[in-house]
């Protein structure tokens, strides 16, 4: 029998009938009214990768969603890459990615899945990655990368690092679940990923609800220079709250890591829940100015957009009390 995998405090995420079907007829107190799935206008920038390809230093570009391409130490890595129009067929894009594949650098070294849910891990964008790179997955995933050729997978549990040229990968927790189709509920695990290279660090959360392993992530990994948190797919609060983060949540996970820079991801791309897909950027920096926090510690980058590191400057940590 598979191992069914929890969260820290020993949850798994459950999905009764009844919760299901309020949340798809809408017949709750956070009923909002139904937009479309795509044309929603989000900030997009034309991203040829011809810096990319000559890079000195380390740079970050949100492909859209949760996908980035990370350039760290000389490696090129991508996190939670989806390049695929739709989701299964199912959900449409709403937004291009931010590189397309002529753009991407031709030699990917390491690819990260945090997860392995189909807006993380897209099967036709890994089958066109192949099987060179280095794939670091969650516990339980190594059996599916094999067995679809890829020969070149490490599957991690938390808290456990690899080391990869000069660079260091941790995969740590998070407060999420796992399922890719009707019988393997939670077999595999999920995660975030810390990434360092000569004392520079960067953490990207994957899919996550606010939890208190946050403070122990920063304390154990830390310091932190650049937390990628996400603040979309949020609505309704009542259903959505155990599995991802309102804004409000990524704003409070990213005072807990005591991280320097806040990297908004995971909006704009699907429409996977009832908020509108601008609304997460919109109530972030309306938090961002109620608090007075000091704006170069927040980026809201444009699909396509690369932030070059240290062209930011991030040598004065946010204290918020």
């Amino acid at each position: 029998m598979a191992m069914r995998y929890t969260n820290q405090d020993g949850s798994q995420r459950s999905f009764p009938l009844k919760h299901v079907l309020r949340r798809q007829t809408g017949w709750h107190g956070e009923r909002q009214p139904r937009s479309g799935r795509t044309g929603i206008p989000v900030p997009i920038v034309h991203n040829d990768g011809a810096d990319l390809h000559h890079q000195q230093h380390d740079t970050l570009t949100w492909i859209g969603h949760s996908s980035f391409l990370l350039q760290l130490g000389g490696l090129n890595m991508l996190i939670d890459p989806v390049m695929s129009s739709s989701l299964g067929g199912v959900v449409p894009r709403n937004a291009p990615p931010g590189l397309s594949w002529s753009a991407l650098p031709k030699k990917i070294d390491v690819v990260m899945i945090t997860h392995n849910h189909r807006d993380h891990m897209d099967v036709p964008t890994l089958k066109k990655l192949g099987p060179n790179p280095l794939y670091l997955v969650p516990h339980g995933m190594r059996h599916w990368f094999l067995k679809n050729g890829f020969p070149h997978v490490q599957e991690l549990a938390w808290w456990q690092q690899t080391q990869v040229g000069n660079a260091t990968m941790t995969f740590v927790p998070a407060q999420h679940w796992s399922r890719r189709g009707l019988m393997d509920m939670n077999t595999s695990w999920w995660g975030g990923f810390v990434m360092e290279h000569d004392g520079f660090r960067l953490y990207h959360a994957g899919d996550t609800a606010w939890f208190d392993g946050f403070r122990e992530i920063g304390r154990r990994c830390g310091p932190i220079d650049v937390a990628m948190l996400p603040i979309g797919a949020y609505a309704p609060r009542w259903f959505m709250r155990h599995q991802h983060m309102d804004p409000d949540d990524a704003l409070k996970a990213f005072v807990a890591l005591e991280a320097k820079l806040f990297v908004a991801m995971h909006w704009g791309t699907f429409k996977l829940t009832d908020e509108p897909l601008n609304e997460p950027p919109i109530r972030l920096r309306d938090l961002w100015h109620k608090l007075q926090l000091p704006l170069a510690r927040l980026a809201i980058p444009a699909i396509g957009q690369t932030l070059e590191f240290p062209r930011i400057d991030l040598s004065v940590a946010l204290a918020v009390k």
